[in-house]
């Protein structure tokens, strides 16, 4: 919380935080200097380039290191205060865009490691080129590519991981280009890891789309890895000979994709089976990979002029009777990358567009369009050759365009620099620019996003200002992480607002004027336009959370407040009438954090207690008058009694929708009814009513927690069910003759003409809504049940 303090406030605050102190003491680093500044990388820096950096300086300036400084500690501090920050994706957007001063409620950077955590255990597979270091942000794109992966998943603590990693290093050398070998640190990525369910380490999966996760069971030994990660390699080595060589040479024109064959003869050294195979994963879908036998296939081999075991590579239409002029290329190397390389040098390149036809193939056809000024632009990698392969069954084709042939077109796209960007079939009009890392994976990902989403790239001529209908906008620069990480959310929202938002991306790096008009201040900004009104998000990086904050929009859970609607709905509100408000400034950045919660538990209460806020910047005044001294406070004004003004503060330490729900919930009049040994046995067992019945006990956590969910559900199925609450603590004999195990326990007994069980039916769900669903189903099907019995009755009379 920001305080603001006078000197009566000042002595009232230390008494009421003395405590707290002698519990706990929380450090909390703040510093003047510029965190990108003090780890020496630029804004731009990714998550890896970070935590390099970090490493550096930690094994330099460690206290461990430094012990005659008295100034080790806090220069240290600093560093760590700064990687804590930079590293996660959602406290470095608020850094970016609020300074320190939006860090303010979070405490990171206050404890460190030994200098040989960061020396030995540290980031271990960051210094690896061949294995790719996942983050949350990039993880599904990856994984989703296309291509075939094999991830460890390891925490930087666990010894059997840092056993692992030199074998998992010279197995990723080994099968690199055949599979993507990767590494998530669950340290740095804790929420990835719970949501992929890992629970041990190391943990490793191989992943492939359209199919379910494997998990990696056997030894750790290079050779068992290598064997287990090839069974998931689709591709085929096919063996060659007289009958069907002809054909495989002449069939290969008219699908485009060529041969890769060894000739393996009694003289000199032939490609190995898993050579063989491992080049078929590599060039899958480019080329075929085919062997013979010269031993058995004699006159073919001597017709072809193979004396000894050699590689060739026939591309499509190549002409057998003459190898010179059908463009047959002979490879001497027994090294798959070395053949790899010199093969995919020798396919054909992406096709050119010209300016004359981009309109009119653009508006046919899904394109993936690499933008090059110049023929002397070598922007293309060729490992993008790839590219028609893996996006061929999303029907996107793969071209080039040359903006120098035709600079007004690139001009009019906002193409400035050599870049790549997914048309999507409507021609120029609709198309999405590429942002992210010029790597296959990335690139793929980004193109199958991008034409099953809504997100389009904006510029001054179509930027929605006066449109009618709701934008929503994303101011972006493409060197910030935290906007690279927020489009392919943004795609994912776009498919579920299809029809009823549009959504567009601003490049301010481009269009710094247009960024300038709209007060662009960080990035990314997403702002919501609906004709006159300005709506800025400020909600997690989340698919989930933008959602929740359109709906917000078209149905506010918040009320704003003013002076005068803060009395006459607030202060003068009917008798049973339960009010929560939040007083806050905009410029406070534990505010900022709090809103998002706010506005979910808002909705999470829904018809149940109203919610508010008041905005104290703008009713500075007014606040003053209702004694607010500090942002955010929480008050909650409960059914009206005597005193207009009475209320409860929040205190928690949690301020999240889930905390503060539990918190309100408290405050409302029970409805479920307390009940004895006797009320059980007369209104629960003997009586004609459905009950749904809470056991607990007073001392539970679980039940504490527990009990405002009950009453949710208390008011959920009013009507129709009754709901009671059993204290197992003060009525013991009870809950065992109810064969309750364990606390909370919910039960149902439903009445179906007789006397109920005492053991009742089981519920096992701790959610409101998902009992009440329940309790509604067994109540539908009780009903039919009861329809069809009298139905049949009738056919016997």
């Amino acid at each position: 919380m920001e305080f603001l303090t006078s000197k009566g406030d000042y002595i009232r605050y230390f008494k009421r935080s003395l405590f707290l102190v002698l519990v706990c003491v929380i450090v909390l680093v703040c510093t003047d200097q510029d965190y990108y500044s003090l780890l020496g990388v630029s804004k731009e820096a990714s998550s890896r380039e970070i935590r390099q950096a970090f490493k550096k300086l930690a094994l330099k300036l460690h206290p461990d290191k430094n012990q005659n400084d008295p100034n080790a500690h806090d220069n240290f501090l600093k560093i760590n205060r700064a990687y804590e920050v930079l590293k996660d994706e959602d406290l470095r957007k608020k850094y970016d865009k609020y300074g320190e001063k939006g860090l303010e409620d979070q405490q990171q950077g206050g404890r460190y490691e030994s200098w040989n955590f960061y020396r030995y255990d540290f980031g271990i597979y960051d210094d690896d080129p061949e294995i790719i270091t996942l983050d949350r942000g990039e993880f599904d794109a990856a994984v989703n590519s296309g291509e075939l992966w094999f991830v460890n998943f390891y925490s930087p603590r666990c010894s059997h991981c840092h056993d692992l990693a030199p074998t998992w290093r010279e197995f990723a050398k080994e099968l690199d280009g055949v599979i993507r070998i990767g590494a998530v640190n669950c340290g740095d990525n804790r929420m990835l890891c719970r949501i992929k369910g890992i629970n041990s380490y190391p943990s490793l999966y191989v992943f492939k789309t359209g199919m379910q996760p494997v998990k990696y069971y056997g030894d750790r030994s290079k050779e068992s890895l290598k064997n287990f990660a090839m069974q998931y390699v689709t591709s085929t080595v096919t063996e060659l000979w007289a009958g069907n060589f002809v054909n495989a040479i002449e069939t290969s024109f008219a699908s485009g994709v060529g041969w890769l064959i060894t000739f393996c003869a009694e003289r000199g050294d032939c490609l190995s089976y898993q050579t063989r195979l491992k080049l078929a994963g590599m060039l899958e879908g480019l080329v075929n990979v085919g062997w013979m036998d010269c031993g058995t296939q004699g006159e073919l081999c001597d017709n072809l002029d193979v004396s000894s075991s050699t590689t060739a590579y026939f591309p499509p239409g190549a002409t057998i009777n003459n190898k010179e002029k059908g463009g047959v290329l002979f490879l001497n190397s027994l090294d798959a990358r070395e053949i790899y390389q010199e093969v995919m040098q020798h396919l054909p390149d992406f096709e050119i567009i010209s300016a004359a036809s981009l309109e009119d193939r653009l508006a046919h056809h899904r394109w993936l369009l690499f933008f090059q000024f110049g023929e002397g632009d070598k922007s293309n990698v060729q490992e993008f050759k790839k590219l028609k392969f893996l996006l061929k069954d999303e029907h996107i084709q793969v071209g080039k365009f040359d903006c120098l042939s035709s600079p007004t077109i690139c001009n009019k796209l906002y193409v400035y620099q050599p870049c790549l960007a997914v048309f999507k079939g409507k021609g120029t009009g609709d198309y999405e620019i590429h942002h992210g890392k010029k790597i296959l994976y990335d690139i793929v990902a980004f193109a199958k996003e991008s034409v099953n989403s809504h997100v389009i790239t904006l510029g001054p001529q179509n930027f929605p200002d006066k449109d009618k209908e709701p934008w929503l906008v994303d101011f972006f620069a493409p060197w910030c992480p935290p906007c690279r990480a927020l489009l392919p959310e943004l795609r994912k929202a776009s498919k579920h607002l299809y029809g009823q938002l549009k959504f567009g991306t601003l490049d301010c790096t481009v269009h710094e004027g247009l960024c300038n008009m709209h007060n662009i201040r960080a990035y990314p900004t997403t702002v919501v336009f609906n004709q006159s009104d300005v709506h800025e998000y400020e909600g997690h990086h989340s698919a989930e959370q933008i959602l929740e904050f359109i709906e917000d929009l078209r149905n506010p859970s918040v009320v704003s407040l003013t002076p005068e609607t803060f009395a006459e709905l607030v202060q003068r509100r009917k008798r049973e009438e339960i009010w929560m408000v939040d007083f806050y400034a905009p410029w406070c950045g534990p505010c900022q954090a709090l809103m998002p919660e706010w506005k979910k538990m808002a909705r999470m209460l829904n018809g149940l207690i109203s919610v508010g806020s008041v905005d104290c910047q703008k009713y500075y005044s007014f606040c003053h008058q209702e004694s607010v001294r500090g942002y955010p406070e929480i008050r909650l004004f409960p059914q009206k009694s005597n005193t207009a003004h009475h209320y409860y503060s929040y205190n928690g330490w949690h301020r999240d929708a889930y905390s503060l729900r539990g918190w309100a919930l408290g405050y409302l009049p029970q409805v479920s009814v307390d009940l004895t040994p006797q009320s059980f046995t007369e209104k629960v067992l003997n009586g004609k009513d459905h009950w749904v019945i809470d056991f607990y006990a007073p001392w539970c956590g679980p039940c504490q927690n527990f009990a405002p969910e009950f009453e949710m559900l208390a008011r959920a199925v009013k009507g129709k069910v009754k709901a009671g609450k059993v204290d197992c603590q003060a009525y013991g004999h009870t809950c065992q003759t109810a064969d309750i195990r364990a606390y909370p326990t919910v039960k149902f007994y439903p009445y179906q003409g007789t006397k109920k069980s005492a053991l009742g039916e089981y519920i096992d769900s701790r959610d409101a809504k998902g009992i009440a669903d329940l309790l509604n189903e067994k109540l539908e099907a009780m009903e039919k049940k009861e329809k069809r019995k009298k139905s049949r009755n009738k056919v016997r009379t």
